[in-house]
Parts: C-alpha cells; sequence; structure tokens
C-alpha cells in the first residue's frame, strides 16, 4: 500500500464525538516532534468552552498547545470559541457569528509557517454541522490535509468507522491512517473487531489508546507508530 504524503500537517476527524480526537491528536504531535519535527496542535472550532476573566478558552486547545513544540497566539491555534456545550453551528448562531472557512484557512496558513506539521483537530464527526450548509468535511476539504480518523472502540463502531471512511473518499481526501482509541473500558471482542477495520478500512492502523480512567494526553505518542505515514 502506497503511503499518504503529508502536505505540512493532518487533519484528525472522528467516528463520533467524544471518541478521543484530541488524545490521538497530541499522540500524533508527541511522536512526529520524536523524530525531530516541530510540531503545532489547532482546534479550528470549539463549542462547550470555559469561561475565564481573559474570555473564553477550550481545554482540548490547551492540551494540543501542551503537546506542541512551538507556541502561537490562541486566534491562530483555536479561532472560534463557544461557551454552550452545543453542536458549533448552533453554537455560533447563538452568539450571532458565522463560521467561516477562509479565516480558519488564513489561520493554518500562519501556524503552517511555524512548525513543520500542523495537526488539526476537528470537531464532533466528520459530518459534523459548521452552518447551514457545510461541515466539517468541507474544512477538511478546503485544508486539503490527509486525514486520520480516531475510532472510538465502543459497539457499533464498525458501522461508524466504515461510513466515516465513504465520507472522507466522497470528499477526495486522503485516509492517511487510523487510530483506536478506548473512550470506555476495552469492548467485547475487541481484537476481531479491530481485525475487521484493519481488513476494511484500507488505510494503515496507527495504534491504540488505552483506556484511561484518569484521561491524560501525556505518553501517548509511544503507542502510535508514526512511520507508517511519514
Amino acid at each position: 500500500m502506497a503511503r499518504a504524503v503529508t502536505r505540512g500537517g493532518y487533519f484528525v476527524t472522528g467516528t463520533d464525538t467524544g471518541v478521543g480526537k484530541t488524545w490521538a491528536a497530541c499522540a500524533l504531535l508527541e511522536a512526529l516532534a520524536a523524530i525531530g519535527k516541530t510540531v503545532v496542535g489547532m482546534k479550528p472550532v470549539a463549542s462547550g468552552c470555559d469561561s475565564i476573566a481573559g474570555g473564553l478558552v477550550c481545554e482540548d486547545a490547551e492540551q494540543l498547545r501542551r503537546a506542541s513544540t512551538v507556541d502561537a497566539p490562541a486566534k491562530w491555534r483555536n479561532p472560534y470559541r463557544f461557551l454552550p456545550p452545543v453542536s458549533p453551528h448552533i453554537a455560533a448562531a447563538a452568539a450571532g457569528r458565522v463560521i467561516e472557512l477562509r479565516r480558519i484557512q488564513a489561520a493554518y496558513a500562519r501556524l503552517q509557517k511555524l512548525a513543520d506539521q500542523v495537526v488539526v483537530e476537528g470537531v464532533g464527526g466528520f459530518r459534523a454541522p459548521l452552518g447551514d450548509s457545510y461541515d466539517v468535511s468541507a474544512l477538511a476539504g478546503v485544508l486539503q490535509l490527509p486525514v486520520v480518523l480516531v475510532v472510538g472502540l465502543r459497539l457499533g463502531c464498525l458501522n461508524h468507522a466504515l461510513l466515516t471512511a465513504e465520507a472522507i473518499a466522497s470528499r477526495g481526501l486522503i485516509l492517511a491512517g487510523w487510530i483506536a482509541n478506548c473512550p470506555e473500558p476495552p469492548m467485547a471482542a475487541i481484537e476481531e473487531n479491530l481485525c475487521y477495520l484493519e481488513r476494511r478500512l484500507g488505510a494503515p492502523f496507527l495504534g491504540m489508546l488505552p483506556y484511561q480512567p484518569e484521561p491524560s494526553a501525556a505518553g501517548l505518542g509511544k503507542f502510535i507508530d508514526i512511520s507508517l505515514i511519514v
């Protein structure tokens, strides 16, 4: 199988919300840094942010910042932040704002000048709405990055993974590889599920992130075989 050609980074998407995209993105950042790359993480859109004196802060974006080797202004790393924990298009409408793909693309271009690799974490699943007529898949299409799919290992993941892989292909994007994550105690027949996905997804299996009762992004890079995609 031919390896995907990197174009300055990766777009991390998931089979659903809450499947571990942030942990996978941090693992990629750490693994890339371990082979000598300068890296920066980006969370273009986030809802469910925390309100502090200086404004809104996204904990996922902060996790990515801590896993990065270079720093950048928050307005580039996390251009859109919303308070309510709802779908971004709803949160944006409530705030009287429009999520503009061109603004995200411009922020990504600035980050690209600072680091060898930019790891961009999507929001929700691959078809999560960002506006009335566009979604996360449109954002991935604008950035034209190889996609890394995070599969949350729980009942229903096979269907979700295959549908997401089809959606990625329909956008003309490269599925560079996929990462399995255990967002809850390991599911039944985990090895059988992994074997099925390895046969069907048609992209390298980069590794499995273990279940963590107290989640932490530190040290996750060791679970990823970055040599499969660089």
